[in-house]
């Protein structure tokens, strides 16, 4: 995605980054799913994009959200807003198993153009504000809960 502002060499920007691209790319699956295996093909593919944004989500909005909350609240609420819309769509996934609702996958599809639009508002947005704002404690703070969320994806070594 983005590389302008430089906010990716920050370890903690890069990870939230990283698992954007990695949602970008789960939800690229959706239409051939849908087309190949139906609801149940998109269920599986929804489960994966869940794992990768349930610890995401709580890195932002438990640390990273709560420090740009004061400058920026209306942003960051309408971030928070989408989340909740979002996580909605994917919960309705249980066991495996895609809601019984007949309008489940055309709503998954619609979520996750929310979610794309939703990503590049962080990516052009919050991280670039992040880097120009936060200080070091807001960042120590920022990677205390990613250190309890965990994440999806495998860390780089460095």
């Amino acid at each position: 995605m983005c590389e302008y502002c430089g906010c990716q060499s920050l370890a903690t920007i890069d990870e939230l980054t990283r698992e954007h691209d990695e949602v970008v790319r789960l939800i690229s699956h959706l239409r051939p799913a849908r087309q190949e295996g139906g609801a149940a093909a998109m269920a599986q593919v929804a489960r994966e994009i869940a794992t990768v944004l349930g610890p995401h989500t709580q890195v932002e909005e438990q640390g990273l959200f709560p420090a740009l909350a004061g400058d920026f609240p209306e942003q960051i609420a309408a971030l928070e807003a989408e989340h909740r819309r979002i996580e909605s769509v994917l919960a309705e996934v249980t066991d495996g198993v895609a809601s019984p609702d007949p309008t489940w996958p055309d709503r998954l599809m619609e979520a996750m153009a929310m979610l794309r639009d939703h990503i590049l508002k962080e990516q052009d947005g919050v991280f670039p504000a992040a880097l120009a704002s936060l200080g070091t404690e807001d960042w120590e703070a920022v990677e205390a809960v990613r250190g309890l969320a965990g994440g999806a994806l495998v860390r780089p070594t460095t």
